[in-house]
């Protein structure tokens, strides 16, 4: 088996090199605890995108956002923002208050809502503002780490990706991850991972990590080995599967063995999942409805009838949801097949942008602290 070097984020070491992709409404500190709890606390959990718009302003969400568990470490925040400045003062709050050890930038998000205001996938386009925000970031992050997620580009006409990976590096960005696809693509076809390879060729000063596609732990190794990445961001491979980074450090140690649970083990899964978010939320109904939206990815592949599978999808308490769970056949195996793609796969969008986005890569007139958003994730 091949050996992986640790993956070093500023002083954070990350062994394996495996990385939790934010994601809106799924990576908050429930589901990073669940996550960190079967991997043995090994690897790096970044949290749901955060605005820095909302951030500065204290929006009650994103306060909520951002509270770590104690038991995280580090404590890493992912920002979205479109004003240098307001990027700036969001990283100096971070700091000032010690509210996380490591920031990540989101340059990937394609979702129409950022991109329309020139945020997410669209940014790097425009290469001096790309440059203003990271700047302003990392001159404001002192000690703590930088880095960002970018995708490939807009679209194939309009691709950033090693522009963008060059200007991280001339500011002082600690480590890239790149998302093997375009804006366009959103999640359809195929992660194009000889992007990730040509990026890390053209910015070896600092680590490159790859996402898309990695549905398995040997997906893992196999990008690490096909691409030289330096680790691996790992998103809707895991929904539904926290129990994917347990396999992930088994398949970096090269202990063997990977987690294929059966229902009942999924079943207590998914209660304690839907626990921890109403204690999170501070209300047990809030948390089981907030719950509802894993209930297909975790029951995916199981024979459980559609009625059944509509019932457990309104729940909204933990005793009518285990109720519901105890009515199945909880000594069915892992399911053949369920450890493939799961959650989003829609392609061949049509970019949302800002009028005349695309005229000028260097013109960023008009672009202002009004394309912030003024709510969190995603």
């Amino acid at each position: 088996m091949t050996a992986f070097s640790p993956l070093a984020i500023g002083p954070h070491i990350v062994q394996p090199p495996v990385v939790l992709a934010p994601m809106a409404g799924i990576t908050n500190a429930p589901f990073r605890t669940l996550c960190r709890e079967f991997s043995g606390g090994k690897g790096l959990f970044v949290s749901e995108m955060i605005t820095t718009r909302a951030l500065v302003e204290r929006n009650d969400k994103t306060m909520q956002l951002i509270r770590f568990d104690e038991t995280e470490k580090p404590r890493s925040i992912q920002l979205y923002g479109v004003d240098p400045v307001t990027v700036g003062k969001a990283v100096r709050m971070i700091v000032d208050e010690d509210l996380a050890d490591h920031i990540d930038l989101n340059f990937g998000c394609p979702v129409p809502k950022v991109t329309r205001k020139g945020g997410g996938s669209a940014l790097p386009y425009k290469r001096p503002l790309l440059r203003a925000i990271l700047n302003e970031a990392v001159t404001n992050a002192g000690d703590l780490p930088v880095t960002m997620k970018m995708r490939k580009g807009i679209d194939d006409d309009h691709i950033t990706y090693l522009d963008a990976g060059r200007i991280a590096v001339e500011e002082g960005v600690t480590a890239i991850a790149l998302h093997g696809r375009t804006a366009a693509q959103h999640y359809g076809g195929t992660a194009d991972w000889d992007a990730i390879a040509r990026l890390k060729e053209h910015v070896p000063e600092i680590p490159v990590l790859g996402n898309g596609d990695i549905w398995s732990a040997d997906d893992a190794l196999r990008m690490m080995r096909e691409t030289g990445c330096d680790g691996v961001v790992v998103g809707r491979g895991c929904l539904g599967r926290p129990w994917l980074f347990a396999d992930l450090v088994a398949g970096f140690e090269g202990t063997g063995g990977y987690a294929q649970p059966g229902l009942r083990v999924v079943a207590d899964t998914m209660v304690r999942h839907a626990g921890l978010l109403g204690e999170w939320l501070g209300d047990e109904s809030r948390g089981v409805v907030d719950f509802r939206k894993h209930v297909a990815w975790y029951l995916k592949g199981f024979s459980v009838g559609s009625e059944m599978r509509k019932r457990l999808a309104v729940t909204s308490s933990l005793d009518e949801l285990r109720a519901g769970l105890d009515e199945l056949d909880l000594d069915q195996p892992w399911p053949v097949g369920a450890d493939g793609p799961r959650g989003r796969t829609s392609g061949n969008n049509r970019v949302v942008l800002p009028d005349g986005w695309l005229k000028d890569p260097y013109d960023c007139a008009g672009v202002s602290e009004d394309a912030e958003l003024d709510t969190s994730g995603g």
